[in-house]
């Protein structure tokens, strides 16, 4: 079956435009409207997934999130797996948050060997030779994050693990009255994300290792 999708919910196209998905949206609470459905526990349930859907899509910043998680468009013959799709939306965040710092780090070659020095000092001293050390690697990294992780970049990434979370509501992962298991996901899909950073710090530097 087709996994939840937002834009499945309103009827549209992932391209189209922002106006027309407030016109889908206009035109589905009109037709689903609890007055125009006195007693249908159906209508009102479609209710719940157009306001659902039109929340992340219906946002332009949230939008541009949705579109970079969604799980795209394939098909599956069986109920989708919870713990599968779990699990995807990790792999998303993590790789989300990799790519920043990498592409962010990537572009300064001087500062990256700059790095590689110090770590190479540090596993020199820790172990007595050089080499791509990934736990000293990865203190450096932690060291590192604050100078350039921005409040821009911060916001972006709360942004993503909202709508992450939101997501994996509308997938049935986690009850949405469940504020509990919403606020844990979601401090859990932070730290998924700084891990991918973390690991874009690395990759980076171990593009450009050469062992002495």
């Amino acid at each position: 079956m087709r996994r939840k999708d937002f834009y499945d919910t309103l009827g549209v196209a992932y391209d189209v435009s922002d106006e027309e998905i407030k016109k889908a949206y206009r035109k589905l609470v009109f037709q689903y409207h609890p007055d125009r459905n006195p007693g249908s526990a159906t209508a009102e349930e479609k209710i719940r997934e157009i306001n659902e859907a039109y929340e992340i899509v219906g946002d332009p910043e949230k939008r541009r999130s949705y579109d970079r998680l969604r799980f795209g468009d394939e098909v599956r013959a069986e109920t989708p797996d919870l713990g599968l799709i779990l699990q995807q939306m990790e792999e998303k965040l993590f790789e989300e948050g990799r790519k920043e710092l990498f592409a962010l780090l990537i572009r300064d070659t001087k500062r990256i060997k700059a790095e590689l020095s110090v770590l190479r000092t540090r596993t020199v001293k820790a172990q007595g030779y050089d080499t791509f050390k990934a736990e000293i690697v990865r203190e450096r990294a932690k060291e590192l994050l604050p100078e350039f992780v921005t409040a821009e970049m911060e916001m972006r990434a709360e942004r993503l693990c909202d709508v992450a979370v939101q997501m994996m509501v509308s997938q049935g992962v986690v009850k949405k009255d469940d504020a509990t298991a919403v606020n844990s996901m979601h401090q859990h899909f932070k730290e998924v994300f700084q891990n991918g950073r973390l690991t874009g710090i690395g990759s980076a530097m171990e593009l450009l290792y050469e062992r002495s």
